[in-house]
């Protein structure tokens, strides 16, 4: 579904990213981990068209959106919950989503509506609620819903565990699995825990200094000896 071939970027003259290289293949949940500066969020945002690429091709289903607007990007059907969150403070839960279907025409909004408060319960009980007085929990509840709602064929995830409570997080990532699973839909996942981040994905990739190290399916990243040591406490 998505395929990045030889992907640089920039931040002025501070080379963030040096010709990356990875897949993402369709209904799976793919993970990218590594230390903090490590080029991780950058990658996401080159996707999302938030930053501009210096070169390097990104291909999602077979169309190079290396470039293009982040709306354009949206319409194709590629979301983001963002590091951070970045929830609308000053709307409702309810807006908040809605704003996340802006783009659509379709006549299923309203279901989409129903299906993500099912999964997120606690987002129905506080839907008249000012997104900015939720929890972190809540708000990255709100954050990935409102990516849902515009109906992705890829959804990237940026931090989900940054700045939630110890006892949300477990909640958080079953969510992320039970979309995955109920949805077929597919996911790429960058996460500072990488022990749970390559619990609950399929594939990984190993991020350092802006370069991709190493990659191998999840269970034998998790048994691998150096990331072992350098990500996953030994």
């Amino acid at each position: 579904m998505l395929e990045i071939r030889d992907l640089h970027v920039n931040y002025g003259a501070i080379c963030a990213l040096h010709g990356i290289s990875l897949k993402v293949e369709q209904g799976r949940i793919v993970t990218l981990i590594g230390a903090n500066g490590a080029g991780k969020s950058t990658t996401l945002r080159a996707i999302s068209g938030l930053v501009k690429p210096r070169s390097g091709v990104i291909n999602f289903e077979s169309h190079n959106i290396a470039g293009l607007p982040a709306h354009v990007i949206v319409g194709r059907g590629l979301a983001q919950s963002p590091e951070g969150r970045m929830v609308f403070a000053n709307l409702t839960v309810l807006e908040n989503l809605r704003m996340g279907a802006y783009l659509r025409k379709d006549r299923e909004v309203s279901k989409d509506l129903d299906y993500v408060f099912s999964i997120f319960p606690r987002l129905k009980e506080r839907e008249w609620q000012a997104a900015g007085t939720l929890s972190g929990g809540e708000q990255q509840m709100l954050a990935i819903a409102r990516a849902l709602m515009s109906k992705p064929k890829l959804l990237m995830l940026d931090e989900p565990s940054l700045g939630i409570a110890p006892i949300l997080v477990r909640t958080i990532f079953d969510k992320i699995v039970e979309i995955n699973k109920t949805l077929g839909l597919t996911i790429l996942l960058v996460e500072q825990n990488a022990n749970l981040a390559l619990q609950v994905s399929h594939y990984g990739y190993v991020l350092e200094t802006g370069k991709i190290i190493l990659e191998n399916n999840s269970d034998a990243l998790r048994a691998n000896a150096e990331v072992r040591a350098a990500y996953l406490g030994g």
